[in-house]
This record gives structure tokens, C-alpha cells and sequence, in this order.
């Protein structure tokens, strides 16, 4: 178990958020039903022209398009009259029901969100031990990153606008999965690459036992976080942590 930081040689901690940093359920009660009830008004104030409807559009149908579903080019052809926005809510609301990793989709919900944080809407919700824990590390010069399949967008927004205040100042890295998928080893190894840093020296702490497998196989330390009310595993391949307050630099 790592307890001291420093002692172990880590000089890196990259962070999950959903149940690592911020209850599960603030994104699945608060952020995505926000994103979901604005999904119409947002692109209907918006113009064609506007770069974001035309990136997130063209987007979601080149992902439909790579699916092999049946696809009308027309109808996902924003810079023409043809194109067609109950055709894009519908794929939108599909994605959200399957709760898809789609880059164009976790475009849309950041931006929905941006205006929420900016009207003061939304606070984004961070256990109460994050805070000192971000503090504690980057005093001891350890560097913080965050890892999540939330675009870097919204990872930003949440840590800006935190029920603790702005901490972004604590988070040096942000990743998304434009490096891969969290369950693929390459994903690490592509963070790894662009940190500049050995792989021992970064530990990764998530509650998804399969990203921690997938980190381990790059060469990162791991922790799994357990958060109450969830319990920890009759058997783990990763130490178990219930909150950051013991991992000290």
C-alpha cells in the first residue's frame, strides 16, 4: 500500500473523477439530465455557421457513418439547408441512454455545461478530502493530472467551478480519451509518453478495477478508491483506498 508518496518514488498522480474525485452520482443526477433537458435549446441558439454545431454535428455522423448504420449525408450536412436537427437530437439521446463514449457527445454535454458553470447553475460536486489532498501534493512538488472519459472541457469546468472553489491551479495535466480508451494499456503508455516520466514514478487512483488492471500493465502504481457507500471487493489486485486523506506526499 502506498501511504507516503514521496517514499514510493511517485512523482505524478493521475486521477479518475467519477467516484475518485466527485460522487457518481453528481454526474449521472446533476450533470448529464442538465445536458440532456438543453440539448434542443442549445443547438437551436446557435447558428449553422457556428463552428461548435458544425464540429458536433459532422461528428456524430461520421460516427454513425462508421458504425455502418444507415446514413444520409444530407441530412448531417450543416454547411447546407438539408441538414437535419431531430435527426441529431435522436442520435444525441441515443448515445446518452447508452451512456456511449462519444467524443462528439462529450463535446455537446461540455459545452452545455460551460454555460451552466458560467450562469451558476451547476457547482461541481468534489469529496471533501480532495481539496487538501490537491493542496498536500503539489506543495511537495508531485505533480496532478486527471484521466477521464470526460472531455478535458468538462474536466476543467468542474475542477473550476468545485463546491471547494477554483482548483484547477492544483491540475497540471488533463487527458481525455483522445490518448485511447482507460481499459487499453496503450492509453497509459501515450500519457506516459507525453508526461515525459517513468512509469513507476505515477500512480493512478480510480474505482474501476479494469482501468487500474490496464495501468498496472503499462508499469503505473495503483490505488482503488472505494468511497462509501460502496464497498471494497472480497478480493482486489489493487490496494485499497476509502480516501486520499492517508495517501500523504
Amino acid at each position: 500500500m502506498i501511504t507516503s508518496l514521496g517514499a514510493a518514488g511517485i512523482r505524478v498522480v493521475l486521477l479518475d473523477i467519477e467516484g475518485t474525485t466527485t460522487p457518481i452520482a453528481f454526474v449521472h443526477e446533476t450533470l448529464f439530465p442538465y445536458a440532456r433537458a438543453r440539448v434542443r435549446s442549445w443547438f437551436t441558439s446557435k447558428s449553422a455557421s457556428d463552428p461548435d454545431v458544425r464540429d458536433i454535428v459532422s461528428g456524430l455522423g461520421d460516427e454513425l457513418r462508421a458504425e455502418g448504420r444507415p446514413f444520409d449525408a444530407a441530412s448531417w450536412d450543416v454547411s447546407s439547408g438539408t441538414w437535419q436537427l431531430d435527426a441529431v437530437i435522436a442520435r444525441v439521446n441515443e448515445l446518452m441512454d447508452e451512456d456511449r463514449k462519444s467524443r462528439a457527445l462529450k463535446t455537446l454535454q461540455g459545452r452545455i455545461w460551460e454555460d451552466g458553470y458560467a450562469g451558476g447553475e451547476l457547482k461541481g460536486d468534489v469529496y471533501a478530502d480532495v481539496p487538501d489532498a490537491l493542496e498536500r501534493w503539489t506543495t511537495a512538488g508531485i505533480g496532478v493530472g486527471i484521466f477521464s472519459s470526460g472531455s478535458v472541457l468538462a474536466q476543467k469546468l468542474l475542477f473550476a467551478n468545485s463546491t471547494a472553489g477554483d482548483l484547477t491551479r492544483f491540475l497540471r495535466w488533463h487527458f481525455d480519451t483522445a490518448v485511447g480508451p482507460k481499459l487499453e494499456a496503450s492509453s497509459y503508455r501515450r500519457i506516459l509518453q507525453s508526461l515525459g516520466v517513468d512509469s513507476r514514478s505515477v500512480l493512478f487512483i480510480s474505482d474501476v478495477p479494469r482501468e487500474l488492471d490496464a495501468a498496472r500493465d503499462a508499469g503505473l502504481a495503483t490505488l482503488l478508491a472505494v468511497r462509501p457507500p460502496a464497498t471494497a471487493p472480497d478480493a482486489s489486485n489493487h490496494p485499497v483506498i476509502r480516501s486520499f486523506d492517508g495517501v500523504e506526499a
